[in-house]
């Protein structure tokens, strides 16, 4: 994808959204309030819990996946998405970091053959003490925020 084309769908999405100061404001970075939050949605995420990653979810959670065209806005529907995710057995290890200011992760998929590929990168937008959007990029980008396209060994969990 060209950065162009990056940038195009940012802003597509931005206009879209509605304006922040609807929300709740955003916990301070790397504050406990946030640090507690994304630990949450790490052990969620990468153990498949689909309950406990709903529950941090706000009402009108917003995933997208740019450049895909494809959206899905709100809890149930992204439970339902999250969940067809969950029940393919598939599970990834987060490697975090932040994009933009905001918490971010590489997905790593675990494979039997012992090496991790880099299959996405996620970037979280926080509301109070929950997530109201979910962006997943393509794992293309992981090198652009000094993330591998791999991992050596597995972590058993």
């Amino acid at each position: 994808m060209s950065v162009q084309a990056l940038v195009t769908t940012v802003n597509f999405r931005l206009r879209r959204k509605p304006p922040t100061d609807e929300r709740e404001p955003a916990p301070a970075p790397d504050g406990d309030s946030e640090q507690a939050l994304v630990a949450e949605f790490v052990r969620a995420y990468e153990s498949g819990d689909l309950e406990a990653l709903i529950a941090l979810l706000t009402d009108d959670v917003f995933v997208s996946m740019p450049p895909i065209p494809l959206e899905y806005e709100g809890r149930d529907v992204v439970a339902r998405l999250f969940g067809g995710i969950f029940r393919s057995g598939r599970r990834v290890d987060l490697v975090p970091t932040r994009a933009n200011g905001q918490p971010a992760f590489g997905a790593y998929l675990r494979a039997s053959t012992g090496i991790r590929h880099g299959t996405g990168f996620f970037v979280l937008t926080l509301t109070g003490d929950r997530i109201c959007a979910f962006t997943r990029f393509d794992n293309s980008v992981l090198p652009w925020f000094g993330l591998p396209r791999s991992l050596p060994g597995s972590v058993s969990r």
